[in-house]
């Protein structure tokens, strides 16, 4: 383990390796390329002289699990200001410092990556001189090549978690991370936001931009785990809401009979809004299967109230979340905890793709959503969340879960070999919904109240922002009308619309479990 202590992210105070004083340059980002070259399998180790008194470097290193891990924590400092929102709407920027949370905000406070990592990235980024900046970069970069990025409280030993760190960058580190690491447009639209916003005009910083080599897109060979995974005492149980697909279900209960590490149980939700509607599964139930079958009968449609009683049911340490309409090989149950297991993650999206659909993201990476009928999770943190009623009907379920599960301190990791078969069934499912009250205006509220919902919960004040002018400019193309003051106009009203009715929902689903709540105490 090698300790890299600086002043600022400016200079270098002192290097040592374990424990032992050593000589390199005194700068932060010549001196960091210089050790992984040296020492590409040693974990190299960065921390503010100030700083230095909190760390133990020995627990710190252990934080630093595998290959494709990269932490750091902001303390004091923090590199690129909020307003880095108005072009980012991803679940990384809004970081909870209070668990180990997955970003690409790097700090210079305190971090580590282990060195033959690093190296991967030297090519492209051995010109960067600004040590906050290349911080940056290699996460930006590398997570959308398979690096895990965190920002973790762990590494250092702390009587009080920071609520806040000042930013170092200004506009100009600002526009040229921008240019470099999202494509052009987004220049665009972070300078039309500090005039709308801010009134600030920064000509100089958003035209020096466009001199900065690009980053956007690059590929980058990150080195692959070297620990391997095994599953023996693994157990597992299967979550499967269904509504008006018996035959699709039957043969997805087939599959999980087959599987190589077979499931501890079945939970099977069934709904069926019909008040005098029975069951459809009493053939397939009555047969012999070789794990426990839990089945639920409800006239309460609603994927996730479905979800939700399920969640009830589970007893093993992993659960998976299944649609009623995929096929799966027969290793996909074992494989998936091998994976999660070796990659040191809680949760995991499969590949899932309808026949002859290519596959789009093709590597392991940190995944920005969450597929609540794709996905394996540790009970341990599906237990403690439940998928909101306020989306029941609408879209942004998934999203919303996935960002329950990381605020609870489980990534959410998507891998491209672990494929299921998405049938895409033409009958049954979620999606066929009563018409609802706010989808009776004319025009419709933009976006949905529900999505609106899920900015409000989780989005900066700026990230909001950002998301409402992007959400203008993608839209003005898809509409007929084009005099843009009468386009503005006819958007102001809608947003504000979403605003009223994504409120109510809110109101709504309180009122209702106020009152559930009273029922049960009376």
């Amino acid at each position: 383990m090698i300790l890299l202590i600086h002043k600022i992210g400016g200079r270098i105070v002192e290097v040592r390796k374990d424990g032992e004083p050593m000589i390199v340059s005194s700068d932060p980002c010549n001196a960091i390329w210089n050790l992984a070259e040296k020492f590409p399998e040693e974990k190299i180790l960065w921390v503010e002289d100030e700083l230095k008194e909190f760390l133990d470097p020995r627990l710190a290193e252990k934080r630093i699990l595998h290959e494709r891990i990269m932490v750091s924590y902001a303390v004091n400092s923090k590199f690129l200001p909020g307003n880095i929102g108005y072009v980012d709407q991803l679940p990384f920027i809004n970081i909870n410092p209070e668990i180990k949370f997955p970003t690409w905000r790097m700090s210079s406070d305190v971090g580590g990556i282990k060195g033959k990592t690093l190296l991967s990235f030297k090519e492209e980024f051995k010109g960067i001189r600004n040590f906050d900046f290349l911080l940056n970069s290699i996460a930006k970069v590398g997570q959308q090549n398979g690096l895990f990025c965190y920002s973790d409280p762990g590494l250092l030993q702390l009587n009080k978690l920071p609520k806040t760190a000042n930013a170092r960058g200004g506009d100009a580190e600002l526009f040229s991370f921008v240019h470099r690491h999202y494509k052009t447009i987004w220049v665009y639209v972070l300078f039309f936001c500090l005039i709308r916003y801010e009134n600030r005009l920064p000509i100089t910083a958003f035209l020096k931009a466009f001199f900065d080599k690009k980053f956007f897109g690059k590929v980058i060979d990150i080195p692959e785990i070297t620990q391997t995974a095994e599953v023996n005492e693994a157990s597992i149980d299967v979550i499967i809401p269904t509504i008006g697909r018996s035959k699709y279900l039957q043969q997805v209960v087939k599959d999980l009979s087959r599987q190589s590490l077979l499931p501890q149980r079945v939970i099977i939700v069934e709904q069926n809004p019909a008040p005098d509607s029975t069951s459809e599964l009493v053939q397939m139930l009555g047969e012999e299967w070789p794990f426990e079958i839990s089945h639920i009968f409800t006239h309460e449609a609603g994927a996730c109230r479905a979800r939700n009683k399920a969640l009830k049911e589970v007893k093993s340490d992993w659960v998976f979340f299944a649609d009623d309409d995929i096929r799966m090989n027969r290793e996909v149950l074992e494989n998936v905890i091998k994976e999660a297991v070796r990659l040191d993650v809680e949760c995991l999206n499969l590949n899932c793709k309808q026949e002859g659909e290519e596959t789009v993201f093709k590597k392991i990476k940190q995944w920005g959503s969450f597929g609540s009928g794709t996905s394996l999770v540790k009970s341990h943190f599906a237990l403690q969340n439940e998928f909101s009623e306020v989306f029941e009907h609408g879209y942004g379920e998934d999203a919303d879960y996935g960002m329950k599960l990381r605020n609870s301190g489980c990534d959410i990791i998507y891998h491209p070999d672990l494929e299921l078969l998405h049938l895409k069934a033409p009958v049954g499912g979620f999606r066929k919904k009563p018409v609802l009250e706010w989808e009776k205006e004319d025009p419709l509220p933009k976006p949905s109240p529900t999505l609106m919902i899920l900015g409000k919960r989780y989005y900066t004040s700026k990230q909001m922002k950002g998301f409402k002018i992007s959400l203008y400019l993608k839209f003005f193309r898809k509409q007929k009308t084009k005099n843009p003051w009468t386009y503005l106009k006819n958007m102001e009203e809608r947003w504000k619309r979403s605003e009223y009715w994504s409120a109510r929902l809110e109101r709504e689903i309180i009122y209702q479990k106020t009152h559930a709540i009273k029922r049960i105490k009376e």
